[in-house]
């Protein structure tokens, strides 16, 4: 969609911040530049001890689109002061920025032209997720956005309840405002969840562009993480969990039955999934409380819940846990949570041959997976790195998975090493993958660790079955002896490397490569920071 090369000033911009003094000049001045369709920004200060006011004061008194709102107590959230924007603004549609965010050019023209064409109350467009200070980019929800599109209600595509952000959409303010739709007050986690369900639930007409629309700025390394990212306390958990549910009733109680039940599908999909992979990293204490607290979430599904995509990981996942009153098989689930999806030994039948998850649990049944497509099933592969050589070399195995791989008879492996980072690939091979005893099937391949350079490097694989057909997939980092500890490697062209086979927090193999003396000394000093603390 072409955006209008002059639109009328029909949008106020509301921008929120609380002690940001050191990003939110920069948010306003992102609004500010979107041009003339911007009539206003509202800039909400929600009671800030660290000079963000008084500049953003400074700032209006340069900019007159530019108008300073101070609330007077903190709310301690970021729908209250979302909701003194909505009341605060005067053009006939509002979008909402945060202070470490910013909207990239062009995305008021883009979603402003596709509502007032196409009479919508509601447009959206795609955001990025920003990693700072790398700069690398992950598009959000993306396969919402492939192109333009105008739905008549939100119903006609139930996978819109997956886009829980309220930022990176325009909306007819007296939509909003007829509709009582806002935030909840004070400090309440996920208040997006909430605010998108209330607007899903009024059935507004819908436009969706393809152009990105806001950057989400990602400070994991933050003195304040926000709050998707502070998830090593409980609270967060039960937040997320309870600002699930809200958004299920809301949902529900407007006649919306189907996004109500993508809403639930989409809890098992991405935060059951996201939370299981992180257990590992939580003492005993969360995980009892995370575990409890997830039972008795969804204890609330129905029949009609279970019986959605039997298959799919995230319900696998979450008959596991709802089956079991105390936590088990952490491992397997974090496995199991991965993207893409793995399975991990041991495959248990139960007395009638039926496949399940394990002996001691058989009513949670694997029977879906006898006819899920083979490039579709969660397979399973280990791998192992023996950095030692210049050449390093890596050995995988792909396991069996209640026969349904010897009916396609996997043939190769096609192997990648990616840059967390800069996401390019540095090296691709593709080996055959052999038969053996137990069933498994093998492959090996050297690695030019030389090549690869310094960096963070994921392994990413695509296992190619004799129908033609692909599963990509990644490898479970297999920990035996000296397998995953640092190992100086020499060198061609960089002296030394310092090499170190990991875990990440899914359980997949990876790769982490410091180049030269001075590389290896910074990692060597990193290391003896974090053991003095």
């Amino acid at each position: 969609m072409h955006p209008h090369p002059q639109q009328a000033p029909h949008v106020s911009v509301v921008v929120i911040g609380y002690n940001d003094v050191a990003h939110i000049a920069d948010a306003v001045r992102s609004a500010l530049a979107q041009g003339p369709a911007v009539r206003e920004v509202v800039a909400v200060d929600d009671c800030s001890a660290d000079g963000t006011f008084e500049l953003l004061t400074g700032l209006a008194a340069e900019e007159p689109r530019l108008r300073v709102i101070r609330r007077e107590t903190n709310s301690g959230g970021c729908g209250s002061p979302r909701n003194t924007g909505i009341d605060a603004v005067a053009s006939p549609y509002v979008m909402f920025l945060d202070s470490d965010d910013v909207l990239p050019d062009g995305a008021v023209d883009a979603l402003l032209a596709a509502a007032t064409d196409e009479r919508a109350e509601v447009a959206a467009g795609l955001c990025v997720r920003r990693e700072l200070p790398s700069g690398r980019e992950v598009l959000w929800q993306d396969r919402l956005y492939t192109e333009g599109a105008v739905l008549a209600r939100p119903a006609e595509l139930p996978r819109l309840v997956h886009d829980t952000l309220c930022v990176n959409k325009l909306y007819r303010t007296d939509f909003l405002r007829e509709h009582d739709i806002r935030f909840p007050e004070g400090r309440y986690p996920y208040e997006d969840f909430v605010f998108t369900a209330r607007m899903l639930a009024a059935a507004p007409r819908i436009a969706l562009v393809p152009d990105q629309v806001y950057v989400w700025h990602v400070r994991r390394s933050a003195d304040q993480l926000s709050i998707s990212l502070d998830r090593a306390h409980i609270d967060n958990w039960r937040a997320r969990t309870e600002a699930s549910r809200a958004a299920y009733d809301i949902l529900l109680a407007a006649g919306q039955k189907e996004l109500a039940r993508a809403a639930r599908a989409k809890f098992l999909d991405h935060e059951l999934r996201m939370y299981a992979r992180e257990l590992s990293l939580r003492d005993e204490d969360y995980r009892r409380a995370w575990w409890t607290l997830t039972r008795e979430y969804l204890a609330e599904y129905d029949a009609a819940d279970w019986a959605l995509n039997p298959a799919a990981p995230g319900r696998l996942l979450a008959r596991v846990v709802l089956a079991s009153p105390e936590p088990r098989d952490l491992p397997r689930l974090r496995e199991l949570a991965a993207r893409p999806a793995r399975l991990c030994p041991p495959y248990a039948k139960d007395a009638d041959g039926t496949p399940v998850w394990s002996e001691d649990l058989p009513e949670v049944t694997l029977e879906p997976y006898l006819t899920r497509p083979v490039h579709l099933l969660p397979l399973a592969l280990d791998a192992e790195l023996d950095p030692r050589a210049r050449s390093g070399r890596l050995h995988l195995r792909l396991h069996e998975l209640y026969g349904r791989l010897a009916q396609t008879a996997p043939q190769e492996l096609e192997i990648e090493w990616r840059h967390r980072e800069q996401d390019r690939v540095a090296q691709q091979a593709t080996v055959p993958l052999v038969s053996a005893d137990g069933g498994v099937w093998t492959a090996e391949a050297a690695v030019d660790l030389d090549a690869l350079g310094a960096g963070t490097w994921d392994l990413r694989l695509h296992v190619r079955l004799t129908d033609g057909t692909v599963r990509e997939t990644t490898a479970h980092a297999r920990t035996g002896g000296h397998r995953l500890r640092r190992s100086a490697v020499p060198s061609l062209r960089r002296g030394v490397l310092l090499v170190q086979p990991y875990a990440t927090h899914s359980g997949a193999l990876a790769l982490r490569v410091a180049s030269g003396l001075r590389g290896v000394a910074s990692v060597v000093r990193g290391r003896l920071r974090r053991l003095l603390r």
